[in-house]
């Protein structure tokens, strides 16, 4: 019996891209540094929450862990989200994974916080338009999605990003727990400076506000009008933007593991173009990456600036094989640690979830 060469390197393959968390944050373009377990409440792995009532769902799995930096940030400063598969110059995340990025704001309550309860305010979302959704415009941005902070009261805050992907939301969690929408939170520790008087008012409760039924979160991305598309969650919080987008700034080279004070960078970051205009209209796409420039907040569910400025490119248009295959395609695979996500089957960054690329590794041929 002969196996070939090809076989083995398929049994030996790891996953890829496919899923994400937040790597940092830049000001108004100025890069913060390594947030992880510094001022990123960080989740242990890249695993997307599926379970609607895990406490997870608010924060990541630490979420209730409180970590040593904040932030700082003025009232009205742009406030860049940076994502990454595993550290900063990963892949972002597989484009299969279309859906919105939402954010929102909460009142720090303690160091105990961990996001859960009716606490929350939305002030950004982007879901679909010009033709695009909100996670290809994060990829072509090179991981960076730009969110202006409203006139909020000088104090601290956590501030809650999240991706919404949807390539097999065609089923839900609770009757098929190896497919439905998988929710990727990321919680970041903010002071906020200044004389502003903006107050988050409404009182969101993620885990009860989020449904099963909702059409935002039961979404059909290969047989439906994505144009359609509703946000879920509530509207966009009053004296705020709304718009949030793709930042065109050039991706930094890696970095060490995250230290306790995070040192600022070079700017690499960017404020980028990426904020949703006000109008509601698409700005013309920017040729040149790394320019830094762009709009700010703008218009609800409007999403920014066209975001062809980045090398990866933004349309690389749907896989439905992703979505389409068989529940347990990842499977569980070696003895990897066992993830905390709920029913969902991850251990580790290997899931279930039938969406992980292949990449080949060492060949390896056998005779008998």
């Amino acid at each position: 019996m002969l196996v070939t060469a090809g076989l083995v390197t398929l049994a030996l393959s790891g996953s890829a891209a496919a899923h994400s968390w937040m790597f940092g944050v830049s000001v108004n373009g100025k890069d913060q540094g390594d947030g992880r377990k510094v001022y990123i409440r960080s989740p242990p792995n890249n695993s997307p929450v599926k379970d609607l009532t895990s406490p997870a769902l608010a924060c990541g799995e630490n979420g209730g862990k409180a970590v040593p930096k904040f932030v700082k940030a003025a009232g009205g400063d742009t406030l860049t989200f940076e994502w990454f598969h595993d550290n900063r110059g990963d892949d972002i995340i597989d484009l299969s994974h279309k859906g919105p990025i939402i954010t929102y704001v909460a009142p720090y309550s303690g160091d105990s916080m961990d996001g859960t309860g009716p606490i929350w305010s939305k002030i950004a979302e982007d879901g679909f338009s010009g033709g695009k959704w909100a996670v290809e415009r994060l990829v072509a941005a090179k991981g960076k999605n730009d969110v202006k902070l409203p006139q909020l009261a000088a104090g601290k805050y956590m501030v809650r990003q999240e991706i919404i992907a949807h390539h097999e939301s065609d089923a839900t969690f609770d009757k098929n727990p190896a497919r439905g929408a998988q929710f990727y939170p990321s919680c970041v520790q903010v002071e906020v400076t200044g004389s502003g008087t903006v107050k988050p008012t409404q009182n969101f409760d993620v885990n009860k506000g989020y449904t099963y039924s909702d059409p935002g979160i039961h979404f059909n991305l290969y047989n439906s009008d994505a144009s359609t598309y509703k946000i879920p969650g509530p509207a966009v919080l009053s004296g705020a933007g709304g718009g949030s987008g793709g930042g065109s700034g050039t991706a930094p080279a890696p970095t060490a593991t995250p230290t306790s004070t995070p040192t600022p960078g070079s700017g690499s970051g960017g404020s980028g173009g990426g904020s949703g205009s006000g109008n509601g209209t698409t700005p013309t796409p920017t040729p040149t990456p790394g320019s830094g420039s762009g709009g700010s907040g703008g218009g609800s569910n409007n999403g920014g600036s066209n975001p062809n400025t980045g090398n990866n490119g933004g349309n690389q248009g749907n896989k439905p094989s992703t979505g389409n295959q068989p529940p347990n395609r990842g499977g569980n695979r070696g003895n990897r640690k066992q993830g905390n996500q709920g029913n969902n089957g991850n251990q580790g960054n290997q899931n279930t979830d039938g969406c992980s690329r292949q990449r080949p590794r060492r060949a390896v041929s056998f005779t008998a």
